[in-house]
């Protein structure tokens, strides 16, 4: 009897071991190909939509090709490295990675590059050549194209505050072309900087801040449509009324409705989170053996106003 149920023991100890593992298998026992895929936590809507598409093209991919996969997600940049660590020693035959941080995770990029597996970056660039394929937005062209929005809606003139994202390449090119497009229109101050972390609750704590500090404020350019949604909270918490508009980055259904509406975010410029798809395709061709048809691969941002929101309008959107 007490062979029985130390047998049973066993038995039960190894489904549990075998239903706790990753999203799906590393390599299969039969050989399959399989992807490494490596993202950071859903901090935010963007980052959780992004999420769900990665995992919905990698099942479309495995059942259309067989291609096995592996999704981990990180809340720190050494927590991800240590990820990519496990995923090279696993052998898989192509990673995608979103870096949080750009600086922070080139070195383990430059692991994957030396241990011959194809790498492709989403969103945010390494500062290395470890990348076999990027895909991202227009970060540049958000930055611009925000800019030439306020120089346009005031006139050439006014004080203006910057929200930016935490340090990656995302954030330096938005707030490079947001700072070129300021240059080009003398009576616009950028009286305050600071980063909202690509986060709702840090933004509008941030923002609640400047808003004691600056009694003047024109309008507010955010690097993200999520942090966009912290600030106005901030601002009505504040009962200012001096603030003219907002805007974002992203293309969240919440700012959609926003601008719909009239509401302070007026405009916001499109990073779609569908890019990660792009991405994990790529990482499949490049699994199989093929050559990539580009090594950058750069979404528009395209503007988004109240003319043509409902063009991109989804009410069923998730994010």
């Amino acid at each position: 009897m007490k062979k029985l149920v130390v047998v049973g023991i066993v038995l039960l100890l190894a489904l549990l071991a075998a239903c706790s593992g990753e999203e799906a298998t590393g390599e299969s026992d039969d050989g399959n190909l399989t992807i490494g895929i490596s993202l950071p936590s859903a901090t935010h809507g963007w980052m959780g939509a992004l999420i769900e598409n990665a995992k919905n093209q990698a099942k479309q991919i495995k059942e259309d090709k067989g291609i096995d996969y592996v999704i981990t997600n990180a809340t720190d940049p050494n927590s991800q490295a240590n990820d990519v660590d496990d995923l090279i020693s696993q052998d898989v035959d192509a990673i995608v990675m979103l870096p949080i941080e750009s600086a922070a995770l080139s070195p383990v990029g430059k692991k994957v590059k030396d241990a011959g597996i194809p790498l492709v970056i989403v969103d945010r660039e390494l500062n290395n050549d470890a990348a076999t394929v990027v895909v991202k937005g227009d970060n540049k062209g958000i930055g611009v194209n925000a800019g030439k929005y306020f120089i346009e809606k005031l006139g050439g003139e006014g004080k203006v505050v910057e929200i930016t994202g935490p340090p990656s390449s995302v954030t330096e090119q938005r707030g490079a072309g947001f700072q070129k497009a300021m240059e080009e229109a003398d009576g616009i101050e950028v009286v305050a900087s600071q980063s909202g972390d690509f986060s709702t609750e840090k933004s509008l704590e941030v923002m609640a801040n400047i808003l004691t500090a600056q009694p003047e404020i024109d309008a507010v350019f955010t690097q993200d449509d999520g942090m966009a949604l912290g600030v106005v909270q901030a601002i009505k918490e504040a009962g200012r009324d001096d603030i003219k508009f907002v805007t974002g980055a992203g293309g969240a259904k919440e700012v959609f409705e926003s601008i719909k509406d009239g509401g302070l975010i007026s405009a916001t410029f499109l990073y779609s989170p569908t890019m990660v798809r792009d991405g994990v395709k790529i990482a499949a061709n490049l699994a199989q053996g093929k050559d990539p048809e580009k090594e950058m691969v750069v979404k528009d941002a395209t503007e988004v106003t109240k003319e043509n929101v409902e063009k991109y309008y989804d009410p069923d959107s998730k994010f």
